[in-house]
């Protein structure tokens, strides 16, 4: 028998105050923060937030992609790589751990979905989100 979890939140009714961004909806091409929606790529951290990522789909994801995120020493970095996940080479694993973070590559939406609940958990995280327009 399989025991399921129940009750649990992905996203908080409120911004805690050290945690001041939260993801709150997504949809294709767009994501919500906070009260505010976004579709343009972006990155997003529980206290910061940076617009404009120049990433507009995940064939224009390099390492170099990677430095505003790493900019940010997290301990974990999450890339949506948009509406379907798109793997990426090594160099991403080692350019995260030269800089000492962990590199989870999802789906956008599944991206959106884990920042809430490492947030949630007090996890420094941050999370770059491809949004295809």
């Amino acid at each position: 028998m399989i025991a399921y979890r129940t009750g649990m939140k992905i996203s908080r009714e409120a911004p805690q105050e050290n945690n001041r961004y939260v993801v709150r909806a997504y949809g294709p091409g767009e994501v919500q923060i906070n009260e505010t929606r976004y579709s343009r790529s972006l990155i997003v951290a529980p206290d910061q937030l940076l617009e404009d990522w120049p990433v507009s789909r995940a064939s224009e994801l390099t390492p170099a992609a990677l430095e505003p995120l790493l900019a940010l020493d997290p301990e974990i970095i999450l890339l949506g790589t948009g509406e379907k996940l798109q793997m990426l080479g090594m160099e991403f694993q080692l350019a995260a751990l030269e800089n000492g973070s962990g590199l989870e590559v999802m789906d956008t939406a599944a991206a959106c979905r884990t920042f809430n609940v490492l947030m949630g958990e007090g996890r420094k995280v941050v999370a770059g989100l491809v949004l295809e327009g």
